[in-house]
């Protein structure tokens, strides 16, 4: 990948898409994970106003002390980024205590988890509307269109999706050029949605390289019966993850009325 090239391409598409929108720049929730940081830094790179939202749900703390970072490293070197932290914590309380009890804890839990990436979006789209900005997705290729590893109307509820034709390592490699920091790069993927550790690889069952080679396969129309071992499990994790996450990756089905019906 032509890195450099690469993230010119993605700042100029940003910048004239907003630009044609007539929109004032970009709002985006940084997470301190690598997708969010690579996305922010792109949109501060178009010279147009870039609002962060560090928006914690019982939050680690060390996802928002590199999210924090990571935005302080922002404003030092982009005098056109600004942020607003956002304390939902008390809001997913509060909402919890309101829903009825479930005979089911373990999809609650689940249920509950997506509730927290749709309270995130909630807010994204109160700042973009009074401020007049795009909300910036952050989700990659594997996520969005292979395995479908995103909240449907929570993170998957944006404007543009700047990086969403770059798979994980490549996006690792446009942070490395652009100078994201350390404990970003390093730090083990992870879509905070649980108030523990969890990493997206213990949820998936595969690492992100894994799940990129598992795509291209596909792509080339293999079957789980071309591989064994490893590459066998990994194939299987990734066709159903796609199968079973396609409604969030094909337009929303629409009941089109026959006109001799009308």
């Amino acid at each position: 990948m032509n890195t450099a090239a690469v993230k010119d391409h993605i700042v100029q598409w940003l910048k004239d898409y907003a630009t044609q929108s007539g929109m004032n720049g970009f709002v985006i929730g940084v997470s301190g994970g690598i997708d969010s940081a690579v996305t922010s830094t792109l949109c501060a790179e178009t010279g147009l106003d870039v609002l962060c939202l560090e928006m914690p749900i019982h939050q680690a703390p060390t996802q928002v002390s590199r999210a924090l970072n990571h935005i302080e490293w922002l404003r030092e070197n982009y005098p056109n980024v600004r942020m607003t932290q956002v304390n939902l914590t008390p809001v997913f309380d509060a909402l919890i205590a309101a829903l009825p009890p479930v005979a089911n804890e373990e999809e609650r839990f689940m249920s509950l988890a997506n509730t927290r990436a749709r309270l995130r979006m909630t807010s994204l789209y109160y700042f973009a509307a009074l401020e007049k900005l795009l909300v910036a997705g952050t989700g990659n290729k594997v996520e969005d269109f292979g395995v479908g590893f995103f909240t449907k109307y929570g993170d998957g509820g944006v404007d543009l999706s700047p990086i969403a034709d770059l798979v994980k390592t490549e996006v690792y490699a446009l942070g490395e050029y652009m100078g994201i920091n350390k404990a970003i790069m390093e730090a083990a993927p992870t879509d905070g949605l649980w108030g523990d550790d969890r990493t997206d690889e213990d949820q998936i069952g595969a690492s992100y390289p894994e799940l990129e080679w598992a795509m291209e396969q596909d792509a080339l129309g293999k079957t789980p019966g071309d591989f064994q071992g490893r590459k066998k499990e990994v194939f299987e994790i990734y066709t159903r993850l796609n199968r079973a996450n396609k409604h969030k990756m094909v337009p929303i089905p629409v009941c089109n009325i026959p006109l001799s019906l009308k």
